[in-house]
């Protein structure tokens, strides 16, 4: 994994705005839909290639293919599995209606559900787990590696990364109906994910575990105290540990987050409490929120925090929960106090989530998306001027 060795280097969080004809061919599918699967294919293959050159038109150092053909951060994985299977019941996905949130503001939430593409309010199909499960997607997996390589070629970057769910993350979207414990039922997951894990950093990819559950299980789960979820997410990180081992730490990189929820957001748990697990997690980079105004204030956590040796830090500079756009000098200034904290070759400079977690939705009107990708890396060039002189 490539580091800030001399200037600040810029990454996001993975997703990023599929046009609306894309939007509708993975709904579609995602529907059950017949599509004329060589056009699809052909118009993911165009659609990596555009935002690949639009990230590297912006100044985006470390570039993905944005997961156009995804139709989420979790589901795209659904059918790479062996033993998960539809449901025949499409259910009303509101993710935020038990969460510490909404039950404090109710009538926020119902407003906010009402808006146009209001994330996780779209109906979906409910996978469950109906056998053993196995890795079967190679070839969807190297056909996403392919669009993505090809869509490297003459444009200017240091490196690529390629995101995939996390165990814990599809356990919870995916209900178990076959194993005996959700400990087995986790075990399984972790074993076939590790599958394109390998992969991804088989190809020369950097490998980026999205993992939002981790420290949005808090807000979702009213019912239990901080220590409780400390436990579970140290459960998660071992069940995690387990699909990472024999990988090279210093080929992945982790990402955690609040989940969709541009709103007010003071039940998110705070850095403090997760941080000292986070670095147990066997990964060279950790990418995390810190632009939005709920959590950029914990930079201060690595004042006492020892980031360990040769590890990076991957603070979000920008954020998806606003389409502000943040002005480039605040964003250098966000850089060097992490900088100044951890070193200036240990920090990259990230974005708080995905700007698309799902092809349904787009937490930021498209049209903000590059423009912030574009304050991100004039934010980086004058945090280096400052930092390297």
């Amino acid at each position: 994994m490539q580091r800030s060795t001399d200037r600040i280097l810029t990454t996001h969080a993975g997703s990023l705005p599929r046009e609306d004809d894309l939007a509708a061919l993975i709904r579609k599918k995602a529907q059950g839909e017949a599509v004329d699967e060589a056009a699809f294919a052909a118009r993911v293959a165009r659609a990596v290639a555009d935002v690949v050159k639009r990230q590297a038109e912006s100044g985006i150092d470390i570039v993905g293919d944005g997961e156009q053909g995804r139709v989420g951060f979790i589901p795209y994985v659904n059918e790479r599995l062996a033993g998960i299977t539809p449901s025949p019941t499409v259910e009303a996905a509101n993710y935020w209606g038990l969460s510490r949130e909404y039950q404090a503001f109710p009538a926020f939430y119902a407003w906010a559900a009402a808006m146009p593409g209001a994330a996780g309010q779209t109906g979906r199909t409910r996978w469950v787990c109906t056998g053993p499960v196995s890795y079967k997607g190679h070839a969807a997996l190297q056909r996403d590696i392919a669009n993505l390589k090809a869509a490297l070629a003459g444009q200017p970057h240091v490196e690529a990364f390629m995101p995939a769910v996390s165990p814990s993350n599809l356990a919870n979207w995916n209900r178990n109906e076959y194993y005996g414990s959700e400990g087995d039922y986790l075990v399984a997951l972790a074993e076939a994910l590790s599958e394109e894990y390998r992969a991804i950093i088989d190809a020369g990819l950097v490998l980026q575990i999205d993992d939002p559950l981790l420290a949005s299980y808090y807000v979702m789960h009213p019912e239990a105290g901080i220590e409780e979820c400390r436990r579970w997410a140290a459960g998660r990180i071992e069940i995690l540990n387990h699909a990472l081992r024999g990988l090279p730490p210093d080929r992945i990189r982790y990402h955690t987050c609040y989940s969709i929820n541009i709103g007010p957001r003071v039940h998110d748990m705070e850095l403090k409490n997760l941080v000292d697990l986070i670095l147990t997690i066997d990964a060279g980079a950790y990418s995390f929120e810190a632009a939005n105004p709920r959590h950029e204030h914990e930079w201060q956590v690595w004042e006492t925090v020892k980031l360990p040796e040769g590890k990076i830090l991957i603070p979000g500079v920008i954020t998806h929960s606003s389409n502000i756009v943040e002005h480039p000098e605040a964003i250098a200034q966000r850089i060097g106090r992490f900088a100044r904290v951890v070193g200036r070759e240990n920090v990259i400079a990230g974005a708080d989530c995905g700007f698309a977690s799902f092809a349904s939705t787009c937490e930021v009107h498209p049209s903000v998306v590059w423009v912030k990708f574009a304050a991100l890396a004039e934010g980086a060039r004058l945090a280096s001027q400052q930092l390297w002189g």
